[in-house]
């Protein structure tokens, strides 16, 4: 059976300014802009611990 895609979308507005920011740290790490600003994400949630502990899903 297909895993459901776990991924959600939605509409971000961003200055000028940052959103170049972000793209030019994308590159440098050699990340697409979605994929540093998911990076940035997660990294402010591990950081200030709320994100959610891994569950073992070995059905």
């Amino acid at each position: 059976m297909a895993e459901k895609n776990k991924n959600k979308s939605f509409i971000l507005r961003i200055d000028s300014a940052t959103m170049d920011a972000i793209e030019k740290w994308a590159a440098d790490e050699f990340r697409s802009t979605n994929g540093q600003l998911q990076w940035i994400i997660t990294e402010a949630l591990r950081r200030a611990r709320r994100l959610p502990k891994k569950q073992n899903t070995t059905d």
